[in-house]
């Protein structure tokens, strides 16, 4: 009940701690741009925000972008939050060119559009990981683990990375608002489920001990909402993001215990927000930050 009640008065204690709420603007001489390219997949442009001083000890947190692939805008979004909570933000960009729609970017692109598989080194998800150690050499921080947060379709992208990657050097993870899931649950078929996927039940139940936040919304509820998808399959788990999230945490939840393992995600919801980066990215960088 008290983390409830502190998550809908984050904005409020932001406020008092004089902080900007979601900047539209970087700090220019601390944001900056890259071309990463230590990976086997494409090139990826990468948006950063660094704090105010970047020590040993200075915590990086990865952002993924939306459906638009806008990652520019996603690090002004967090650039403020980033220099007050004193982290790197990171924000690569996934174009749409070398990953096309949701199989090439917030569903993992493990497979092509044909089914063949692909290799594992050229997923999508399999940048984080090498980019991590970059940006560390790149910087100078020397932190074991990360943060990764995604918003929407970024959403997507993490829940999934948490079930795909469970290896992953994961501090906290933070799904926001995501559209729709893949369930944790073989019985049920890709994209909305793990079956046909490489995901046994080992990975699941070391998914399942993940730092996971499943972060929502309490407005996030637009039936009408053009990019929320409709499809019997999402439908089925529920009506609208508010609902979905909840329902996906619920089945992570249920799988845990079918599978006798330690259940390690959260549900954590921000009072008043709907579908907006902006909005959640407050209550995300607290919770990161610990406050």
């Amino acid at each position: 009940m008290m983390r409830r009640w502190f998550l809908a008065l984050v904005a409020v204690m932001l406020g008092a701690l004089a902080v900007p709420a979601a900047a539209t603007e970087p700090a220019t001489e601390q944001a900056g741009r890259f071309v990463f390219n230590g990976w086997d997949g494409p090139p990826l442009p990468v948006f950063y925000q660094l704090p105010d001083r970047v020590t040993a000890d200075t915590r990086v947190v990865f952002v993924m972008h939306g459906v638009n692939r806008d990652a520019d805008r996603y690090r002004d979004e967090w650039a403020m939050l980033a220099r007050h909570f004193g982290f790197i933000a990171v924000v690569p960009q996934f174009a749409s060119s070398d990953f096309p729609g949701s199989l090439g970017y917030n569903t993992g692109y493990f497979t092509e559009a044909d089914g063949a598989p692909r290799p594992r080194s050229r997923w999508s998800f399999a940048a984080i990981e090498p980019l991590f150690d970059d940006v560390r050499q790149r910087f100078g921080t020397q932190v074991e683990r990360y943060s990764i947060y995604g918003h929407s379709a970024g959403a997507q992208f993490v829940h999934r990375y948490v079930l795909f990657m469970p290896e992953a050097r994961i501090e906290q993870a933070i799904a926001a608002n995501a559209g729709w899931y893949t369930m944790p649950d073989a019985e049920i078929a890709f994209p909305y489920g793990l079956g046909a996927t490489p995901i046994g039940a080992e990975g699941l139940r070391a998914a399942l001990g993940k730092p996971l936040t499943v972060l929502l919304g309490t407005a996030d509820t637009d039936r009408a909402d053009p990019d929320l998808r409709k499809t019997p399959e999402a439908d089925a788990q529920g009506p609208h993001r508010y609902a979905r999230g909840q329902a996906f945490f619920a089945r992570g939840e249920a799988a845990a215990a079918e599978s006798g393992v330690p259940f390690a995600w959260k549900l954590e919801r921000v009072a008043g927000i709907a579908h907006s980066n902006a909005g959640m990215a407050e209550a995300a960088a607290a919770l990161i930050a610990g406050r």
